[in-house]
């Protein structure tokens, strides 16, 4: 890997500031790792053909910015990975499906405008599981992305492409989305930090939709500082978002240095979790106490339900979200013999097996007589959760768990969806309840002979990524 590819955003900000390097060269370094191992890791769908004329521009920027005496951005220059279902106008965003593989965005989502308003530049489009339902990058319509410390392995997902790219030097920082881990659940597998915002800090716009109640765009990066400077550059209120929210909706908290831990559901050494993820996760909790944080054992009854209540309404949204590629209005239309035969050619060549198995499933829920007996309970269920998520806040600044209960498993290994599942079970409670949280790099494991990362987890109050950020800094 280049020495400029593995620099932090934070150290490449200084080095351009002080004319140690340009954003061409960072941006060579890139795309110089990208044609060394994306053929093998499939992160990148593609790669921009103006990256390095992105780079030129902003080379001017920032010459001109200088000779100023004007400040800039900290991300003036930088290359970063968009995954790839958020919009760049003029730009192909498939969501790594067949049924949207040749459409061209007219318009560039808010987070987009935001990095083109800072100077960023876009390397290209990653690589995830279709229309962002999955665990592991292994929907896409385009091929896995494989882990860049082991390629048997899953880079996670679904924002699998962004996280690879980060960890194998393609790109300094990108953005994901999360929905219910998809962008902790990779930055767990591969190393990197990933952080899933309060709902509403930051706006959908311009995102295509999969669960619009859990939907977050979040950035991937090296380190919690670098994801500070990316969550503050693209958070915000948004008229194109009527559920965005602005930043002075919730006050700063004062840190009281509590850290609680779900024991009733996160048993040390429980089924499911690997032993060497407890150790790593053991080790965590005593390096906080001997920074002088207290650490709670916290009771959350209703997260017994909170993966079903997750993924019912996960596969409700999903149906009713993607209806509208129906092959007449939008995305892949085939011709049949007759109405019937145009919707099932469209739909069933372009969608993929996971995500007709959610838009089935959806619709089941959703239907007359189950309704009540499902999405109904699903939502009371969500409803109470989040109510004990903010009696639990008022007593401590952060719940602590694994990102992951395990390692990067390999590709194909688990076929089972309801197997994948599971997995989730430590990052769906912040999406239901909105939440913001973090994955940080917790240490590796060994499998094979390889060192596989693992991430530790921290959720923290409505708003709160201040304390996110602050105790992450002390764990990194």
């Amino acid at each position: 890997m280049s020495s400029l590819s593995e620099l932090s955003i934070a150290e490449a900000s200084k080095k351009l500031t002080v004319g140690e390097v340009t954003s061409v060269q960072l941006t060579e370094a890139c795309l110089a790792e990208i044609e060394k191992r994306n053929p093998s890791l499939n992160a990148y769908l593609e790669v921009f053909s103006d990256a390095l004329e992105q780079a030129k521009a902003a080379d001017r920027r920032l010459a001109l910015s200088l000779s100023k005496g004007g400040g800039h951005s900290p991300l003036l220059g930088i290359p970063l990975a968009i995954k790839d279902n958020i919009l760049i106008e003029g730009r192909k965003a498939s969501a790594a499906s067949k049924m949207l593989e040749n459409y061209v965005a007219t318009y560039d989502a808010t987070v987009i405008k935001k990095l083109k308003e800072a100077g960023a530049v876009f390397l290209g489009r990653t690589n995830m599981d279709e229309f962002a339902l999955g665990g592991s990058t292994e929907n896409s319509a385009y091929g896995p992305t494989k882990n860049p410390y082991d390629e048997s392995r899953v880079a996670g997902g679904t924002s699998g492409g962004s996280a690879a790219a980060v960890a194998a030097g393609m790109a300094l920082g990108a953005l994901g989305s999360d929905t219910g881990g998809s962008v902790r659940n990779p930055a767990s597998f591969c190393g990197v930090v990933g952080l899933k915002p309060t709902y509403g800090a930051v706006s959908r716009s311009g995102l295509i939709a999969a669960v619009s109640s859990f939907d977050q765009i979040g950035p991937i990066t090296k380190t919690v500082e670098d994801t500070q400077l990316i969550f503050d550059t693209i958070c915000g209120k948004d008229a194109f978002d009527s559920t965005s929210i602005d930043k002075s909706l919730y006050r700063p908290r004062e840190i009281r240095k509590k850290i609680g831990i779900p024991a009733d559901v996160f048993a040390r050494g429980g089924i499911g979790i690997d032993s060497k993820v407890n150790e790593l996760f053991m080790d965590a909790e005593a390096r906080l106490e001997k920074m002088g944080y207290e650490i709670k054992e916290i009771s959350i009854a209703s997260l017994d339900f909170a993966l079903a209540s997750y993924y019912i309404t996960n596969f409700a949204e999903v149906s009713t979200n993607l209806s509208r590629f129906d092959g007449i209005r939008y995305g892949l239309s085939l011709k049949g013999e007759n109405l019937f035969d145009d919707y099932a050619k469209s739909r069933g060549e372009g969608f993929g097996p996971e995500t007709r198995r959610r838009v089935m499933l959806g619709t089941y829920v959703l239907s007359a007589g189950y309704y009540d007996a499902y999405y109904g309970k699903a939502t009371a269920a969500r409803t109470q959760l989040r109510k004990e998520f903010e009696k639990i806040f008022q007593d401590v600044d952060i719940i602590m768990t694994p990102t992951m209960p395990t390692p990067a498993f390999k590709i194909g290994e688990i076929g089972d969806p309801l197997s994948l599942y599971l997995e989730d079970i430590f990052t769906v409670p912040a999406n239901l309840t909105g939440n913001p949280a973090i994955s940080l790099p917790m240490g590796t494991v060994e499998r094979e002979g390889k060192q596989l990362p693992v991430g530790l987890q921290l959720t923290a109050a409505h708003g709160d990524e201040a304390t996110l950020f602050s105790v992450g800094k002390l764990l990194q």
